[in-house]
């Protein structure tokens, strides 16, 4: 695993069939993560609920990311980030679809008194 280098670096010249998801970093109960969206969103009727804290920036392009339970989806713009606590459903409206969107995530697991599971 590369120990440092640019979030920018290696961006597709075009659109990619499936989001791409390049990890950073992992341990002491995080992982990092770059994911790369060109045009994606999350299959209709499909949410993440993940088990894992996650915190997540939008750094280059846009976004819209639904939560369940609120009533419009959030449009996201360089910058703009959330905290989406573990169980939390959510789903990615759309990325831009004639730019590279680029996203960095950082999961964390849950203490054992938090109800999670470190490893």
């Amino acid at each position: 695993m590369q120990t440092s280098g640019s979030l920018f670096a290696d961006l597709p010249a075009a659109s990619l069939a499936d989001e791409r998801f390049d990890l950073l970093h992992r341990g002491g109960g995080v992982r990092i993560e770059r994911i790369v969206s060109t045009g994606q969103a999350s299959a209709p009727g499909a949410w993440f609920d993940q088990a894992q804290d996650e915190w997540v920036v939008l750094l280059k392009g846009s976004a819209s990311l639904l939560i369940e339970g609120e009533p419009a989806a959030r449009s996201l713009a360089p910058g703009d980030w959330l905290l989406l606590p573990a169980g939390l459903r959510h789903r990615v409206e759309w990325t831009a679809p004639d730019e590279t969107t680029v996203w960095l995530a950082v999961h964390i697991d849950l203490a054992p008194d938090q109800g999670g599971d470190r490893p």
